[in-house]
């Protein structure tokens, strides 16, 4: 069974796996101090999110959680909540949170969603967008282009979906952000799942295009570009998450057929 996240509100934190016998992290402390333990926590999760560290359906508990990030469960249940809230976790009532293990169909419906939003805002504002905004797409690339130049494999995801919600802001619709926020949050959780970081190289060349094409009021070339952009992302990803979804049942029973003495 898939465990996917699609929240309509914030999760009651004090579900996930309620510890009396320790404090929250607010009790007793400033609130900026518990304010940066939470932020120091949210950081290293997301981190190891994105890195591909935790494996779909891992279960994150918040013993073993507060233990290795010296901290009190306290805190890691605000940041659990907050990271499901977000879609970056599951949630599950009484169990706890679990890293995302969505099915391919689950995968094919948000790249899909993605694919129809992100077209309508190209059509929206192909040609139309300030010599600051078009700047601004300008300085974000090159910013992906030192990321992917210096390996660091976790902040080019972040930096790849943060260009397509800096272009969908430029359409100045607060549902159109919050929707996109939780499109974007899955499909970079889908990449870091399943999708190699030798396939990176190619985003900020791929951008820059798209840039180029917004600036000179090419809407067909930026939304064919853009929907060539995902498709090849969600048939990486989908190849990769069939892959693991499938066992292979020659390898698991070949003892059982092998020859005496082999």
């Amino acid at each position: 069974m898939s465990r996917t996240a699609a929240p309509t509100s914030p999760p009651d934190a004090s579900r996930i796996e309620a510890a009396p016998d320790l404090p929250s992290v607010d009790d007793g402390m400033p609130g900026s101090a518990g304010q940066q333990i939470e932020a120091r926590v949210y950081a290293a999760i997301s981190q190891a999110l994105l890195s591909g560290k935790l494996r779909p359906g891992m279960p994150l508990r918040e013993r073993n959680l507060a233990q290795a990030l010296d901290c009190t469960r306290g805190a890691v249940r605000k940041v659990l909540a907050r990271l499901g809230f977000e879609g970056k976790l599951v949630l599950e009532p009484n169990r706890g949170a679990f890293v995302p293990q969505p099915s391919l169909d689950d995968i094919r419906q948000t790249y899909r969603a993605r694919r129809v939003l992100e077209s309508g805002v190209i059509a929206s504002v192909c040609g139309q967008l300030s010599a600051a905004q078009l700047a601004a797409l300008d300085a974000h690339v090159a910013q992906e282009a030192r990321s992917h130049a210096e390996g660091t494999h976790e902040r080019s995801i972040r930096l790849a979906g943060e260009f397509h919600l800096t272009l969908i802001g430029m359409a100045q619709s607060v549902e159109l952000d919050t929707f996109a926020r939780q499109l974007v949050a899955k499909t970079e959780l889908y990449k870091a799942l399943y999708d190699p970081a030798e396939f990176m190289h190619c985003a900020p060349t791929e951008h820059a295009q798209l840039v180029g094409q917004l600036r000179d009021g090419k809407t067909q070339a930026a939304m064919a570009l853009a929907t060539a952009h995902l498709d090849e992302l969600e048939a990486r990803v989908l190849t990769r998450a069939a892959a693991a979804e499938t066992p292979d049942f020659r390898a698991i029973f070949a003892e059982a057929f092998a020859g005496p003495g082999s």
